[in-house]
């Protein structure tokens, strides 16, 4: 049977809700189909086991959160430097609060991961990825920095987000204030 690849990606939607918002716990294929509004049985058509609902989720994680062309085009045309590399970071982190439910799923995943070696694996795959592509852009555009502020960054954000999205320490300073700060501290 051919898949529709709309629906696959509105059944992978409605699992980052349940993740973010009932815990890896509630995240069930009959959940999934209750959040997607599709008949029962429809989750479990498209992901047959729960290890490939949470794969898929991680795939639709990755697309949700992708930076878009033009945002790349924009960036690729401005003079590296630090200022070029705080709006990227601020870019990165604008994605992840701006689609809250999909950080929060990731955040879920990661807790899984710690109890789960296969989600580990997936996650982490995917982690390693993403970490990879983000050394090899800041490389070829010429930004401050390397592998290692790259992690350093990594560890900074994902910091950052779970304050911003859970309960702040520092709600009076701006998200984009933490990031310069960042930047200033961490690129020499």
């Amino acid at each position: 049977m051919v898949k529709n690849d709309s629906r696959r990606r509105t059944i992978a939607d409605a699992g980052l809700t349940v993740l973010a918002r009932e815990g890896s716990r509630g995240l069930t294929h009959r959940a999934v189909d209750s959040a997607a509004q599709v008949p029962t049985g429809t989750t479990s058509n498209y992901f047959r086991s729960r290890d490939a609902l949470l794969e898929g989720l991680v795939e639709r994680i990755g697309e949700r959160l992708a930076p878009t062309p033009e945002d790349l085009e924009r960036r690729a045309t401005t003079a590296p430097g630090p200022a070029l590399f705080a709006d990227y970071l601020r870019d990165i982190v604008r994605r992840l609060t701006e689609d809250r439910d999909v950080t929060l799923a990731l955040f879920e995943l990661r807790l899984e991961g710690g109890r789960r070696p296969e989600v580990a694996a997936v996650l982490g795959a995917w982690q390693r990825a993403g970490f990879d592509g983000d050394v090899a852009f800041n490389t070829a555009a010429g930004l401050p920095g390397g592998r290692r502020e790259i992690a350093l960054f990594h560890y900074a954000i994902d910091g950052l987000l779970l304050d911003r999205l859970t309960t702040p320490i520092d709600p009076e300073t701006s998200t984009d204030e933490v990031i310069d700060d960042l930047v200033a501290g961490l690129i020499r």
